[in-house]
């Protein structure tokens, strides 16, 4: 064997046995934040990292459209939670009848996001944001998670 292909044996035999680990430990040392829920109608700011969207922001980063819903606010929330038990990533934590909290896990790593959405009944929209708990980047997860979700709820029924 050269020394190179020893190498990237011993390489893969290392990571592989990280790997496990890192799955287990990841999940257990990102905490939920403090500052999730509706206070005054809003949502939690993003932070100054590009791993957050929300659809109250108001920078091009973190900014997304909401989503408009038509009729009771009781439909709309029945069909987000629809959406969110059909996929095996999402977590419920809780839920009022304006507001969805759920953790989102990334399959590989198992990150956690937080993703909230608030049922803003005044306006018909449904407000949401999704942030990471861990890390600086995210290469958009938050931002293609969410859009899949609108596309989601635009063909529910």
């Amino acid at each position: 064997m050269t020394k190179f292909l020893k190498f990237l044996v011993v390489f893969i035999i290392l990571g592989v046995i990280a790997f496990f680990p890192l799955r287990w430990l990841v999940p257990r040392v990102s905490p939920m934040p403090g500052n999730l829920g509706v206070e005054n109608g809003r949502l939690a700011p993003c932070p100054n990292s590009p791993n957050c969207v929300s659809t109250q922001a108001t920078d091009e980063l973190h900014g997304i459209e909401p989503i408009p819903y038509e009729g009771e606010t009781a439909v709309a929330q029945a069909k987000t939670l629809a959406i969110l038990a059909a996929d095996s990533s999402y977590t419920l934590i809780s839920q009022t009848p304006t507001y969805i909290h759920a953790e989102a896990r990334s399959n590989l790593w198992r990150f956690v996001d937080d993703v909230e959405f608030f049922f803003d009944e005044a306006d018909g929209l449904i407000q949401f944001r999704s942030a990471s708990r861990l890390g600086y980047g995210d290469a958009g997860a938050n931002r293609q998670r969410m859009e899949a979700f609108r596309n989601a709820f635009s063909e529910a029924n």
